[in-house]
């Protein structure tokens, strides 16, 4: 319904239909989530063979060294080569960690903060801004916060962050990075484009020690087997001369178990050089057996888009599931709009400027939890209030459809709320 094309009676008397509705709702005493990405249960028991990869007679894989011991801080040639693969790149730009692509974001700006990049004065020394595309992931906002990074939110499109002002404010001294997730992002679902590629890859800053931190997190997380690929930003990079502006980041945590993944870090020759030589502080080395068990399980890259079209299988109702509900109240409605991904784990909501804390705290009294509104921009400031994140993966598919009733309810109670209240 297009409410701002009724009359004040008229809204004054659909909001009290609204409230009847709203207040049934609570009186169900509902316990709903859809506040984080997380895979759904039968998701999870698709990589319950991972578990049975290594077995009490296991030795040491063929040809190499003993898994079970110290070694191989850099990950066991196999994991190396499978995310080589996955990833198109060569094997020497890789590195295997543990289960957290998020805890290697945190190291590489702790590096940073303490040590410096490439001899550059470290970032506890100096002013340091980073550029954050917006809607963005608040646990990066979060790193950076942690560190007394100013952040500067960077308008985004599915096609990327506004290069015009990227391009122009990286050539401030000060701006040290820009953080992305740049296919099926979170959390508008985006895919960045070729030319955006292009542009971060050849664009003049003013930092040595500037980096593009590229959080491929979702990297195969496809609904369709068309979905639109991503350009290899380190070809990009390298044609341009600048193979060491960018850092990226993936992980097994939405292929395999969240939890105890296995997660990569890829760069160039320099930058992996002075990693290593801080990891070596960090640690002797990581959980190899974890790293072998993944490579017997996911074998090669045809092997995990086989696993991933099974995960699609199961996500993609759910997400039919909100984008109708979402599509039948509000396609006609000037005051709402949302993503529709073709991949990945989250949907961006955009609801009527001003109202989307209040969104929030309606669902939350109805039993629905949702990601903080703001969370998706630096310091959880929206200054519209407008941004939701929203997660349909874990919610089995008859919970999720009264998931969505609790948030159309307050998507019109918060409407109308705000219409029939101003003067």
């Amino acid at each position: 319904m297009n409410y701002s094309t009724l009359s004040k009676e008229e809204q004054n008397l659909a909001f009290a239909e609204i409230k009847k509705k709203y207040q049934a709702l609570q009186r169900e005493k509902l316990s709903l989530d859809i506040s984080r990405g997380k895979p759904s249960s039968e998701q999870l028991d698709l990589s319950l063979p991972l578990l049975d990869m290594l077995s009490s007679n296991y030795k040491n894989p063929k040809g190499a060294g003993d898994y079970r011991n110290y070694g191989y801080l850099d990950g066991i040639p196999e994991a190396k080569a499978l995310f080589a693969e996955l990833l198109e790149v060569s094997s020497d730009m890789v590195f295997v960690a543990g289960n957290s692509s998020l805890h290697l974001i945190y190291d590489v700006i702790s590096d940073a903060y303490c040590f410096g990049i490439q001899g550059n004065v470290p970032w506890s020394k100096t002013k340091v801004k980073f550029l954050c595309p917006v809607p963005g992931y608040d646990r990066h906002f979060t790193i950076l916060d942690k560190f007394g990074i100013e952040m500067i939110a960077i308008p985004s499109s599915p096609i990327g962050p506004d290069m015009d002002l990227v391009e122009q404010l990286v050539q401030d001294p000060e701006v040290k990075g820009i953080i992305c997730v740049p296919r099926f992002g979170n959390p508008d679902g985006g895919i960045y484009s070729d030319e955006t590629v292009e542009r971060l890859a050849n664009m003049k800053v003013g930092a040595s020690d500037f980096r593009i931190y590229w959080d491929n997190a979702y990297f195969i997380h496809e609904f369709y087997p068309d979905s639109p690929k991503l350009k290899n930003i380190f070809d990009a990079c390298k044609t341009a001369g600048n193979i060491d502006r960018v850092i990226e980041f993936a992980s097994t945590s939405k292929i395999t178990f969240p939890g105890a993944g296995v997660a990569v870090i890829v760069m160039g020759e320099n930058n992996m050089k002075e990693f290593k030589k801080n990891a070596f502080v960090r640690t002797i080395s990581y959980n190899k057996l974890n790293q072998y068990a993944h490579v017997l399980f996911l074998k090669d890259s045809e092997t995990v888009k086989s696993i991933m079209a099974k995960h699609a299988e199961m996500l993609k109702p759910r997400f039919d599931t909100l984008e109708k509900a979402l599509e039948e109240s509000f396609s006609d409605c000037d005051y709402v709009d949302w993503t529709i991904p073709k991949g990945g784990y989250f949907v961006s909501l955009n609801v009527m400027q001003g109202t989307a804390k209040r969104v929030v705290e309606l669902c939350k009294n109805a039993g629905l939890i949702l990601t903080p509104a703001g969370a998706t921009y630096p310091l959880g400031i929206d200054d519209l209030d407008r941004n939701i994140r929203l997660a349909p993966s874990c919610t089995v598919q008859e919970e999720l459809q009264i998931a969505c009733n609790v948030l159309v309810c307050a998507i019109e109670y918060a409407i109308l709320e705000k219409l029939t209240t101003e003067e």
